[in-house]
């Protein structure tokens, strides 16, 4: 097993020097020995005009966000075409998550043939303004060679170490489901 744990660090740390070459748009270094590594991601928000009134455009330096995503208080609040950024932060709790229980099902020898992680995040307002309260991850995934109860250890260890739920100041809760 630690074989194998060492084996995937190896391919994981190949992967990252390959994807994360000089030549790309944002930041990475890792040392020599291999303990330490450091990515940096960038994004811009440009807001024009009154709240009410006013929009904006959210951009990042990966091709997908290169085109600026419109974002304003209808589509914030109203459900109005466009982006808000409740719905990245989602996004982004999403994605991370699934590659975080996908890692973890590797190190147990497992590996998906799918994860679908949907992340609905809350925001409520109080006296004080506006406040995430929580964000709820509904996971299905197929993996074949494991079984409900042990996918959930998983799953739970997946969501504690995610990097993504590790920054968030909120209450993570989770519906994690294997697929037959």
């Amino acid at each position: 097993s630690s074989g194998i744990n060492a084996e995937y660090g190896v391919y994981k740390f190949i992967f990252f020097d390959l994807l994360y070459s000089s030549k790309a748009p944002h930041s990475y270094s890792h040392s020599t020995n291999n303990t330490i590594m450091s990515l940096k991601r960038a994004a811009t928000a440009v807001w024009k005009g009154a709240l009410l009134k006013g929009s904006g455009t959210i951009s990042g330096t990966s091709k997908v966000l290169s085109s600026g995503l419109p974002y304003s208080v209808p589509t914030r609040f109203e459900n109005a075409p466009g982006t808000n950024p409740e719905e990245l932060i989602a996004a982004a709790h999403a994605g991370c998550f699934s590659m975080a229980l996908s890692a973890e099902l590797g190190k147990s020898n497992l590996t998906p043939d799918q994860i679908q992680t949907k992340a609905t995040l809350e925001i409520k307002k109080d006296d004080k303004g506006w406040s995430t309260t929580g964000i709820h991850l509904d996971v299905l995934a197929k993996v074949p060679g494991t079984d409900q109860a042990t996918f959930e250890k998983i799953a739970q260890s997946a969501k504690e170490g995610c990097p993504v739920s590790r920054l968030l100041n909120t209450k993570i809760t989770m519906d994690a489901k294997l697929e037959k």
